[in-house]
């Protein structure tokens, strides 16, 4: 079989863009304000978890991959409290440090909701299925190198910088597996339901959102052993 000059070839920076979109795109629904990603990628040799809050998931199926975000307190208190604020939560009633159970619960569902989106992109675009992990968040006060030499058998490694409308900074880290996606024959993959859609289910609830589902301890151990923590 050959093919054309018009073959559309789908690489890890396309995934990585994919994936930039899905972060943006959901936290800006979700507080509704403006967070913007970098017009320039990083190649990095090592992926891992930093201060103040570092939340990390897995991938796997099509495609094998490792996600993580990493915010400063600021960052992460930001987006906390604008979301909350959208839920309609009073001020008063927020937490007030970084380290509160409560932030780690929204960041985490926040991701959970990224990772979501994301994963429904990959099944329209790409045509092919990825299952994921349920996120884990951490609250930091050193960094922490993930090792993924054993999931991933020729891993290539990108961060993004992210800025809020405030002007504070995260970061995400994808390590994914080398691989390509090549277009075989044109297909539709109009979006069947987007951020917004789940947004709005989620605050047509009321309330506050549900915390993360905590998987039992011997999970986590588990994970965190295989990612060499």
């Amino acid at each position: 079989m050959s093919f054309d000059k018009e073959t559309v070839v789908y690489g890890t920076e396309d995934v990585l863009k994919s994936l930039c979109d899905s972060v943006s795109r959901v936290i800006n629904v979700a507080t509704q304000s403006k967070v913007n990603y970098s017009g320039m990628v990083q190649r990095i040799t090592k992926i891992g978890l930093k201060p103040d809050i570092g939340c990390f998931v897995l991938f796997d199926g099509g495609f094998t991959g490792l996600v993580v975000l990493n915010f400063s307190a600021a960052t992460a208190m930001e987006i906390y409290e604008r979301y909350m604020l959208t839920m309609g939560m009073p001020k008063s009633e927020l937490a007030t440090a970084h380290t509160s159970d409560e932030v780690s619960n929204i960041m985490g569902e926040l991701m959970n909701q990224i990772v979501g989106d994301f994963t429904g992109k990959v099944r329209r675009e790409l045509q092919t299925n990825i299952t994921q992990n349920q996120p884990k968040m951490l609250v930091l006060n050193k960094q922490v190198m993930l090792n993924v030499d054993t999931p991933l058998d020729r891993p290539e490694i990108r961060r993004v910088t992210f800025y809020t409308e405030k002007n504070n900074i995260f970061y995400l880290e994808l390590a994914i597996d080398r691989t390509e996606f090549i277009r075989l024959h044109d297909f539709d993959a109009n979006e069947d339901m987007d951020a917004d859609a789940l947004m709005a289910a989620e605050q047509a609830k009321g309330g506050k959102p549900a915390p993360a589902q905590e998987d039992d301890a011997d999970d986590n151990s588990d994970l965190l052993r295989s990612l060499g923590m």
